[in-house]
């Protein structure tokens, strides 16, 4: 009897032993294994230097509002570049977005050699151009949602118009509107106007005016004087205006004459 109890002691702890080693080597494993990489590893944040430099970059470039390298409104000069670039657009500055920044190539005006304003509406972005055609600001905009509406007491369509144009009309500081306030506006067609508005969405969603950010209406306003050429246009529609500025330069040259 005393023989099977010691025979029986040493069967259990072999068997305790069996399946300990199994899990102990695992353990062992797991521990020896090297620690490489995740390929999910989010790529380094952006330093301080890294993303004034891009900063910089966009204003070099003329996304935003500002004055030499320094860009007032970083985040609209970033929804500005990711809208004209056809990036998601986020307002938030990543690594992949900082490296296409640094790539990238200033925007081009759909018409050169002469001081005007584009307004691209697939991309949702406003361009102004010096006296040269050289684009000098880009900005986000807004334009019409194309959709009917029927607030206060009016009803319509929110379309804003293809073609060419020029400022008519402009008012400094807050203008009231049947539909609302226009902050700064410079009216280019039968009331719509270029004009500041506290929301900027990223689509299509004004009732026909273009939408630019309120940090920039003020310097808009000043860069459009009346007379100053619209130009606003969509993938299957564009007109050039370059017989309007040759019959401007020919006047003002006549009106220099003794």
């Amino acid at each position: 009897m005393r023989t099977f109890k010691k025979l029986a002691s040493a069967v259990m702890l072999i068997m305790s032993l069996f399946f300990l080693t199994p899990s102990n080597s695992s353990a062992i494993t797991r521990a020896q294994k090297p620690k490489g990489r995740s390929s999910h590893t989010r790529p380094p944040a952006l330093t301080r230097a890294e993303m004034k430099e891009g900063e910089a970059r966009l204003a070099e470039m003329g996304y935003g509002t500002g004055r030499g390298d320094r860009v007032i409104d970083p985040r609209n000069a970033l929804i500005a570049f990711q809208k004209w670039e056809g990036r998601k657009v986020t307002g938030q500055l990543t690594r992949e977005d900082f490296e296409a920044i640094m790539n990238a190539g200033a925007p081009q005006a759909r018409d050169s050699g002469y001081s005007h304003v584009e307004v691209d509406l697939d991309r949702q972005v406003l361009l102004l151009m010096d006296s040269e055609g050289v684009v000098k600001r880009v900005l986000p905009v807004s334009t019409g949602s194309d959709k009917h509406y029927n607030e206060k007491g009016m009803s319509g369509l929110a379309y804003t118009p293809r073609g060419r144009f020029r400022i008519y009309a402009k008012v400094s500081g807050w203008r009231k509107s049947p539909l609302g306030l226009l902050y700064y506006p410079n009216y280019f067609s039968d009331g719509l106007a270029i004009h500041g508005n506290p929301s900027v969405p990223q689509r299509p969603e004004s009732h026909g005016c273009i939408r630019i950010p309120m940090s920039a209406a003020v310097e808009m306003s000043k860069l459009l004087p009346v007379g100053t050429i619209v130009l606003i246009y969509d993938s299957q529609s564009f007109v050039s205006a370059k017989d309007w500025a040759n019959a401007d330069k020919q006047n003002a040259a006549q009106n220099r004459e003794p």
